[in-house]
């Protein structure tokens, strides 16, 4: 399916900071949801991300995902470590950080006002995904959701890993999402298997905006419980979701965190 070109100029973007080589968006809630609304209302293609302190180690270490996430129209500071690696480098001015779960449920109280119709790709399984879409429904009535699927996972077994789509199933996916007339496609395989995967779909997709939000749709769905808002803002939201999965997380926190760490540390030291 052709991809309809924009229809006029580019929505500005909001400033931006590096952190570890990688842009981050100097904004707020607000700030976020304008932007996609004005990329949907122009019908420019981009993608964005809600980036983790992982997601911008993982790009240090994997050129294939630092070229996904580079490639982004928009990398949110999903993390609160994120925001002050901005103060402590001095790139600029941002009181909070964007998380990726609130961004959605942001987005999707806009939507049920402004009428953008969403498509949901992702989700542990085909239950948990129509969970998700009723909760959505239920708690913003009129929002438009025209769609969703959930990806293969390895040997067939919910909440494992994502497997690569064969040919056939992608291009299964493309009709489907294409047809569905979405305007949204929110991408919930978590990361950077979500980044990989708008960066491979963007040319195919007619959707203006794609955005990858990691676990916002467990979270949603009710499948797995959110750390509190007091936790978020301390920084501290990893100790909670590593003290409830630790066998699957404890590489990307303790591992990944000490990294960013290190990193961070050079970095201040290099200016």
């Amino acid at each position: 399916m052709a991809i309809p070109a924009k229809v006029s100029a580019s929505p500005q973007l909001p400033p931006r900071g590096e952190v570890l080589g990688i842009p981050l968006a100097l904004c707020d809630y607000d700030e976020a949801v304008d932007w996609i609304e004005a990329m949907v209302r122009t019908r420019t293609l981009g993608y964005a991300t809600a980036a983790a302190v992982h997601l911008v180690m993982l790009t240090q270490e994997d050129p294939a995902v630092r070229t996904a996430v580079q490639g982004a129209s928009l990398v949110l500071p999903d993390g609160q470590p994120l925001v002050w690696a901005l103060r402590a480098l001095g790139r600029g001015a941002i009181h909070s950080r964007v998380y990726g779960p609130d961004l959605m449920l942001a987005c999707c109280e806009r939507a049920a006002t402004s009428g953008t119709r969403m498509y949901l790709y992702g989700g542990r399984s085909e239950g948990a995904l129509v969970t998700l879409v009723l909760k959505l429904r239920t708690r913003y009535p009129g929002i438009q959701i025209v769609g969703a699927s959930s990806p293969p996972h390895a040997g067939g077994m919910p909440g494992a890993p994502y497997r690569e789509l064969s040919e056939e199933e992608e291009r299964r996916t493309v009709e489907e999402i294409n047809g569905s007339g979405a305007e949204i496609v929110w991408v919930g395989t978590g990361q950077p298997h979500q980044e990989l995967w708008m960066a491979r779909m963007r040319s195919q997709l007619a959707a203006p905006m794609l955005i990858g939000v990691g676990a916002a749709f467990d979270f949603h769905a009710g499948i797995v419980a959110q750390a509190p808002a007091w936790m978020g803002r301390h920084g501290l939201e990893w100790a909670f979701r590593l003290a409830r999965e630790p066998r699957r997380l404890w590489r990307r926190y303790l591992v990944y965190n000490a990294k960013f760490i290190g990193a961070l540390l050079l970095e201040i030291l290099h200016r």
